[in-house]
């Protein structure tokens, strides 16, 4: 979303990443001018997904362009507005999905009946209107709350690297040969 709204053009975002330019427009936006639709609302599950979401905001930004009579790749002057229903529709789709997930794990006996935790970690948590949204969540759900500080919050890809990092140092579920591994997608 932060690429198709060109926010590396935008003054105040152009040095910033996509996810941290959304959630600094959004701030001064109105999440209200855009009502998108939350992605998946037809399945019962703890899956995620946001291409959806994407589609319908593209969608809107092209609608919003021809408005406003400016080419792809201009800012638009609803810039906030967008930003924030989106960081808001991402959200209550992560809550959704977390919750049910979390009664899962309750139903199932998954988790302890006391001092259950929620952990958030990676570049998502690192989204102070996410945060916010997993610790109601975790609150009324009588879950502790974890998450690192917003500089640890780096992404997965990052922090998976780092694990392998330190499990090769440690030797520890090295696999020296990939003979006979079987490989799929998904």
């Amino acid at each position: 979303v932060a690429r198709r709204l060109s926010l590396r053009k935008h003054p105040e975002c152009h040095s910033m990443a996509g996810g941290k330019a959304i959630e600094h427009l959004a701030q001064t936006g109105n999440r209200q001018q855009h009502a998108f639709r939350l992605p998946m609302q037809q399945y019962r599950n703890c899956d995620f997904s946001f291409s959806g979401l994407q589609n319908l905001v593209n969608k809107t930004i092209m609608q919003k362009e021809k408005e406003e009579g400016i080419q792809e790749g201009e800012i638009l002057s609803c810039v906030n507005d967008i930003a924030a229903a989106v960081q808001h529709a991402v959200v209550v789709h992560i809550i959704q999905r977390t919750y049910r997930a979390m009664l899962f794990c309750i139903k199932n006996s998954i988790l302890p009946s006391k001092k259950a935790t929620l952990v958030v970690s990676g570049g998502v948590a690192s989204n102070q209107y996410i945060r916010k949204g997993l610790q109601a969540l975790a609150d009324a759900n009588d879950f502790a709350f974890l998450c690192p500080p917003p500089r640890l919050c780096t992404d997965n890809g990052v922090m998976i690297a780092w694990n392998g990092i330190e499990r090769l140092r440690a030797g520890l579920g090295i696999l020296h040969s990939t003979d006979g591994i079987r490989f799929e997608p998904k």
